[in-house]
């Protein structure tokens, strides 16, 4: 079923990115997707492949893997301001993406790759 909120679509400089159909208070739930956890030894191979810009950090009780998220989550762009928050759901191997603020209609909805969606800490790319 497709999402009614959300939408793929072209950000200049950065590819594809995910957009607001609708607007979308604050708080909402805009996509939960299933994941396919991995350990760190196919962290380092991922890690020498496109991939790489597409996988999670997963940690569950502090075990140092990886997972991919299905879904749209690979598509949220990064930003140091974004207006939305991933979580993990390591029990039921699941992330989801929530609104941090309103978003308008047509606004690209943004994560930050640093896991908490206004941490300033510099990511592996050139980023604003």
């Amino acid at each position: 079923m497709a999402n009614t909120l959300v939408e793929i679509g072209e950000t200049e400089g950065k590819g594809r990115g995910i957009f607001a159909r609708k607007a979308i208070k604050a708080e909402t739930v805009i996509e939960t997707s299933p994941v396919i956890a991995m350990s760190n030894e196919d962290r380092k191979l991922l890690d020498k492949t496109l991939l790489h810009d597409y996988i999670f950090e997963w940690q569950p009780d502090g075990a140092e893997m990886c997972c991919m998220a299905l879904g749209w989550i690979p598509l949220y762009n990064h930003s140091y301001s974004s207006n939305c928050e991933y979580f993990m759901n390591y029990e039921e191997q699941t992330m989801y993406i929530q609104a941090v603020r309103d978003i308008k209609k047509g606004e690209e909805l943004t994560i930050n790759y640093n896991g908490d969606w206004d941490e300033k800490k510099k990511v592996w790319f050139d980023a604003v």
